[in-house]
């Protein structure tokens, strides 16, 4: 229980602060409806899980969640002068862009899952969220830089391979040419 009003109180404390965008619309519908504001967000979040279960269009919806803000949040991070926002967003994209190469693969399997959209947003979501252990970084240092580590120096190699090559195809076709 005592979690559960850890959450609410942070919730709360997000949706009051002044400096966030969302405020002073939050602000615009709790006078207009006399609806704690709290309730609205809970009550928008409510319609999109049902939206994301039977709507139309949820994979666009899925996809505008998991790209807009962290995009203009890396933005963001590539103007500022700090290095930590920069490696957090790094991160992120890692992580959307194995998730979307899987997606790729079971996209077969989506089809009967009605509520795939719904955990798909909710995983984004943990993904992004700010704070200092979000799921993106937990997936990079659990799942996917062990693998990364192992395999870099062969993926090294066939780079090199690759460039060594294109560079003899070259040579080889502008002596011709000549």
């Amino acid at each position: 229980m005592a979690r559960i009003v850890a959450i609410k109180d942070t919730l709360e404390k997000a949706l009051n602060d002044e400096g966030k965008t969302w405020t002073r619309y939050l602000i615009l519908a709790e006078r207009k409806t006399g609806v704690d504001r709290l309730y609205i967000f809970v009550a928008l979040l409510i319609f999109l899980a049902i939206y994301l279960i039977i709507g139309i269009g949820q994979q666009l919806v899925s996809n505008v969640i998991g790209f807009m803000y962290p995009a203009y949040s890396s933005m963001k991070a590539i103007e500022s002068k700090q290095a930590n926002d920069d490696t957090k967003w790094l991160t992120y994209w890692v992580v959307f862009a194995v998730l979307t190469i899987i997606e790729y693969f079971v996209d077969f399997i989506i089809g009967w899952f009605p509520v795939y959209w719904l955990f798909k947003c909710l995983l984004y979501t943990w993904l992004m969220i700010p704070t200092e252990y979000n799921g993106s970084l937990i997936i990079y240092r659990c799942l996917i830089r062990p693998k990364f580590i192992a395999y870099q120096s062969n993926v090294d190699s066939l780079i090199n391979d690759a460039k060594l090559t294109h560079r003899v195809r070259s040579s080889i076709f502008d002596s011709k040419n000549e």
